[in-house]
């Protein structure tokens, strides 16, 4: 057996207003939708959203970490996206080898986005 990728799936309040976040601040396009799910996508990288399973308590977006993107413009993406979304950190270069910045989207959910240097 081998392991293609992974492709996280996020759980959200507000399914229209996701898909809107991530069509209007980060270019993704809505690939499917189904019922209280979506996968979105940009340049071959998946991220599926879905509301809340009915089976498992929800009250709020929970996560104890971040979804950290990989790409290969990270400042061209920064000038993209710094007025459109909550900072988290601004864009700089750090000691272990990576230039990345971090928002939030409409969700709370940290998204960053880094380039090696």
């Amino acid at each position: 057996m081998k392991v293609k990728c992974v492709v996280p799936m996020a759980s959200v309040r507000d399914l229209d207003e996701t898909i809107a976040f991530y069509s209007r601040v980060l270019e993704f396009e809505c690939l499917k939708r189904a019922e209280g799910w979506a996968c979105l996508a940009k340049d071959g990288v998946e991220f599926m959203v879905a509301l809340p399973n009915q089976h498992e308590p929800f009250e709020r977006p929970v996560f104890t970490g971040s979804f950290h993107f990989r790409t290969d413009d990270v400042d061209e993406l920064w000038t993209t996206v710094k007025d459109k979304a909550m900072v988290v950190y601004a864009i700089e270069t750090f000691d272990y080898g990576m230039r990345e910045f971090a928002i939030r989207d409409n969700n709370g959910y940290i998204l960053q986005f880094g380039q090696e240097v």
